[in-house]
């Protein structure tokens, strides 16, 4: 595997990166496979956290316009520090860097799988990446040369703390759940809000969203214990009513993404999180699943695998299967002069063609 940086010649202002961009569920991700240069540190958490604090301009540059869009992600391919992995990947956000996200893993690993970057194998294929959260464990179903599902298994995720209230204008008090799934997302009971999670109530759900997440954000941790510092509340996640199926359950679903984004898919993280609400409560067992349906339609399938432990806190380990599609393979190019980036820290970050 190669990690290599811009082709553009040392000293010149223009830089270049290569994108394969995605999308899982309607959540376009966009993977950047070259052009970034070594970041420092050993693990992933580590390299994220160097870039996230000497070269957030890279984020912000491919997500805003003229480049880019906050509905979109990035996933930055980068050199596991973990000897089990076979590449590493930073994921970057409208919110900043979430540790661990289901439908960025989806599309990560299958732009890994489908260009070559891991050679992919006919049939089911084993796959571990390095997320900044810890490896994703993952089964790829390939046929010819394409990737029909991904299934992904990360760390676990644990209920850490109930009986929370925010006061929200216009709405009271809205009483959550605080579950970690990769990132801690605050979950909300839709149908007592009166929503039913349907398109055209997305730009309302954000109103509210936005409203929500900044009235709540004081009474939620900013601590992993065991990442230590993981920013202020990212999520909310709003369940929909259950309905039983052959395997276990299915439920309307919709995540917000703070400032004001909800998320086209169900979102891998949000699913595993309603899980492990939902064992916390005994409302689901070991091997059965849970099919959320994200406002727009498209869906997720979770399955509960087992009880584990996270730092004294009763958690669950989870999978996420589904499938991403390949939008588009392009080179983006950015004079560093363009006054319409903030380019303060993305020459080093870029690199200048070593």
């Amino acid at each position: 595997m190669s990690w290599t940086s811009s082709r553009c010649p040392p000293g010149h202002r223009m830089r270049s990166i290569e994108l394969v961009d995605m999308q899982s569920g309607g959540d376009v991700s966009r993977i950047v496979t070259r052009g970034v240069g070594h970041l420092p540190g050993g693990s992933v958490l580590e390299q994220m956290r160097y870039i996230q604090n000497y070269g957030d301009g890279f984020r912000r540059w491919l997500l805003n316009e003229p480049y880019g869009d906050p509905f979109m992600s990035i996933d930055l391919i980068v050199p596991p520090g973990n000897p089990r992995a076979q590449a590493g990947y930073i994921i970057m956000e409208a919110m900043g860097y979430p540790l661990y996200s289901g439908s960025n893993t989806i599309c990560t690993a299958t732009a890994i799988l489908e260009n070559g970057i891991v050679p992919m194998e006919e049939g089911e294929q084993q796959l571990v990446l390095e997320s900044p959260a810890g490896l994703a464990h993952i089964t790829a179903h390939n046929r010819g040369g394409r990737v029909e599902s991904i299934t992904t298994r990360s760390e676990p995720a644990f209920v850490a703390d109930r009986n929370l209230k925010a006061t929200v204008p216009d709405y009271g008090t809205v009483p959550f759940t605080l579950v970690w799934s990769g990132a801690y997302f605050a979950m909300v009971d839709a149908a007592a809000l009166g929503f039913r999670l349907v398109a055209e109530e997305m730009p309302a759900l954000a109103r509210f969203g936005q409203a929500f997440v900044e009235a709540a954000r004081p009474a939620v941790t900013q601590e992993h214990p065991d990442l230590g510092p993981v920013g202020p509340l990212p999520f909310a996640h709003f369940m929909g009513p259950l309905e039983p199926t052959a395997t276990g359950y299915r439920s309307p679903s919709a995540t917000y993404v703070h400032p004001g984004v909800i998320c086209r898919s169900p979102t891998g993280t949000g699913t595993t999180a309603r899980l492990a609400l939902m064992h916390d409560c005994g409302q689901i067992q070991e091997g059965q699943t849970l099919e959320t349906v994200s406002p727009r339609g498209s869906s997720f399938l979770g399955t509960l695998l087992g009880e584990a432990t996270v730092g004294g806190f009763r958690a669950v380990n989870s999978e996420i299967t589904g499938r991403a599609w390949t939008l588009a393979h392009s080179e983006i190019h950015l004079d560093l002069d363009d006054p319409l980036v903030d380019s303060s820290d993305l020459a080093g970050i870029l690199g200048a063609g070593d």
